[in-house]
């Protein structure tokens, strides 16, 4: 495999400790879905815009990266559907729903929103807030695909999610989404101790800054995961196939 997101991060002797220890794939299972996590406006933005800018705006923006990274979620979500593969979308739930302040009740706020400036967010903040959980319309659930709000980092907390998965007997979760270190991370770890095997799509994870992007990714994969590039998912993806009834 050529050289990974995290490399230049790693120590000598990280890199000799990874030598020692070796590494073994934990690998798929037979009965795959597609988790996507939290791909909603807050982390986008109105357009794509460098992580400075489009936070004065947009508190929550994962700036360009997240912009970078949807063609190929995009793409893994289109062969996710060509091959029948379930799909769980997952997103927020906000506050003024669930009537309970959230995990994230203060959204990242930047510090314009801290010190009361005026113009935090502009001047349809009330909109911002209230729109702040939809998923991006390039990514947007379709008929026949699930489609879960939480209210912490993992989906698994508080969610149906389990319950779904072992309807449908699931084994393996390829996971998209962001924040790489949050709650793509705490999706993953929960996804490690609910023994299902755990997929993470490279290029389809993305966070605010890079370094904990590429380590968590590192860690990941060293400990609960797979990190794997895109091509290499969607090739076994196109060799997998579906058992009768499945996802149905």
């Amino acid at each position: 495999m050529a050289g990974r997101v995290w490399d230049p991060y790693l120590t000598e002797q990280d890199r000799a400790h990874i030598e020692a220890s070796g590494h073994r794939d934990k690998g798929f299972g037979a009965r795959p879905a597609l988790l996507m996590i939290d791909l909603y406006r807050w982390v986008f933005g109105d357009r794509p815009q460098p992580l400075l800018e489009a936070m004065e705006k947009w508190p929550g923006s994962c700036g360009l990266a997240g912009w970078e990274a949807l063609p190929h979620i995009q793409s893994l979500l289109a062969t996710a559907r060509e091959v029948g593969m379930p799909v769980i979308h997952v997103t927020g739930l906000p506050e003024q729903d669930a009537g309970i302040v959230g995990w994230a009740g203060n959204a990242r706020a930047s510090k314009k929103a801290q010190d009361g400036r005026a113009g935090y967010m502009g001047g349809d903040k009330a909109k911002r807030t209230s729109d702040m959980f939809d998923i991006v319309d390039e990514v947007a659930p379709i008929e026949g695909e699930a489609f879960l709000r939480k209210s912490s980092p993992s989906p698994f907390f508080g969610t149906p999610l389990v319950g779904h998965l072992n309807a449908l007997g699931v084994d393996t979760l390829i996971v998209a989404g962001e924040s790489t270190s949050g709650c793509v991370r705490a999706s993953v770890v929960d996804a490690c101790t609910h023994r299902y095997n755990a997929i993470v799509a490279e290029e389809c994870v993305f966070d605010r800054h890079e370094s904990t992007h590429a380590i968590n990714l590192f860690d990941m994969h060293q400990k609960y995961a797979d990190v794997l590039p895109l091509a290499e998912i969607q090739d076994w993806m196109h060799k997998w196939q579906a058992p009768d009834g499945y996802g149905v």
